[in-house]
């Protein structure tokens, strides 16, 4: 293993690929980098699986044949990503069971469209969980009002959770609670509480660049002094709140139960800015018992030139409370800032399901004809 990525695993930071195509699968890349240890675990989301079919021959073959069994493309979609997913799961099998669930995991997210309609949220994570049909698959989960219920049920029924897009520590309260409701349900059930993964995906480098955005309109000292603060501060401050759930006597009886903790993945951890290290959003967000998940670019960075200094969240929260403090002096509504950020990721998830959609349909009428 790369020595970066092993102080990375010894600091206990999870590290998963951000990334799934059949070229990744059929070439062995991917079992690669499961074997050599440079990631045991990987997410999946709408714009990656739009880039992915729209621009990987391998998948024109297996359209010829969906084609001629006459789906439709939303049919279709669902077949090659859900494949993808169950072959990836294959994959990280091993990591899996030599973790006993912790890792070797591998997301698919429901669809997005539905993301502030609970039943229809509930029935995308059923249909998708007997779809892929592997232990180590996560459901993918927006973590908007709506959602928070379809988290609870679906973790009350056994199904795996990765709560996505969640910007606020606010709204991470809320995912903390229905993560806890669903799990006392499925203890209620006689569910294997063992056997139920999930994660709280945080999503980190939109912060920045919205705030960033804000301050730089604002042109003052104050506000420059600010900039590339925001993101790492709030993450910090999202592990304070995991480390006080962990201190929870409602998670203290699930774990004693067999339960695994909410692990907070940090994910959107690519740097938008050039003026920002590359590594910034891994490196920045060392803590024990966290995920960072890694677009292919962010891997390379932090295997290449990375530099891991040890913890860095757990000492640094009064610097957290001081820049979202200071931040609001500087006229920045930080809680407006989170709100629009999660419309805007709900908006962008549409609108890559959607391309892909369209994309497929053309790829399955130029098949057809």
């Amino acid at each position: 293993m790369n020595r970066t990525l092993k102080r990375l695993a010894d600091e206990g930071v999870s590290v998963w690929l951000d990334d799934l195509n059949r070229h990744l699968l059929w070439s062995g890349d991917l079992a690669q980098l499961v074997r050599s240890g440079t990631v045991v675990g990987l997410t999946t989301n709408p714009t990656i699986f739009h880039n992915a079919l729209g621009q990987d021959a391998e998948y024109i073959e297996e359209m010829q044949v969906l084609r001629r069994r006459g789906v439709s493309a939303l049919e279709a979609v669902r077949t090659l990503t859900t494949g993808d997913v169950r072959a990836a799961c294959d994959v990280l099998d091993p990591v899996y069971r030599a973790t006993g669930g912790r890792d070797g995991r591998v997301s698919i997210e429901v669809d997005p469209r539905w993301a502030h309609d609970t039943e229809r949220t509930i029935e995308e994570a059923r249909a998708l969980w007997r779809l892929v049909d592997r232990p180590n698959a996560m459901i993918k989960i927006p973590a908007t009002v709506e959602g928070l219920p379809a988290i609870t049920t679906c973790l009350a029924e056994g199904i795996s959770v990765n709560v996505t897009l969640i910007f606020s520590v606010r709204r991470y309260h809320q995912v903390i609670d229905a993560f806890l409701e669903g799990l006392e349900r499925a203890r209620a059930a006689g569910l294997p509480l063992a056997e139920i993964g999930s994660v709280a995906s945080f999503f980190v480098s939109r912060v920045d660049t919205e705030v960033d955005r804000r301050l730089d309109a604002l042109a003052t000292p104050a506000a420059a002094a600010l900039r590339g603060r925001a993101a790492i501060a709030n993450a910090r401050l999202a592990y304070l709140r995991y480390e006080n759930m962990l201190r929870d006597p409602r998670w203290l009886e699930l774990g004693a139960a067999g339960a695994s903790p909410l692990r907070p993945l940090w994910a959107s951890t690519g740097v938008k800015d050039p003026a920002y290290p590359d590594t910034r959003y891994v490196t920045e967000l060392v803590a024990p018992g966290t995920v960072n998940t890694m677009p292919p670019a962010t891997l390379d960075a932090v295997i290449a030139h990375g530099t891991v200094l040890g913890d860095r969240i757990r000492g640094n929260y009064d610097d957290a409370w001081e820049v979202v403090t200071q931040l609001g002096e500087t006229g920045i509504d930080f809680d407006d800032v989170l709100e629009q950020l999660e419309r805007e990721g709900i908006a962008k998830f549409q609108t890559s399901w959607q391309a892909m959609i369209e994309d497929v349909d053309r790829i399955l009428s130029g098949v057809r004809a």
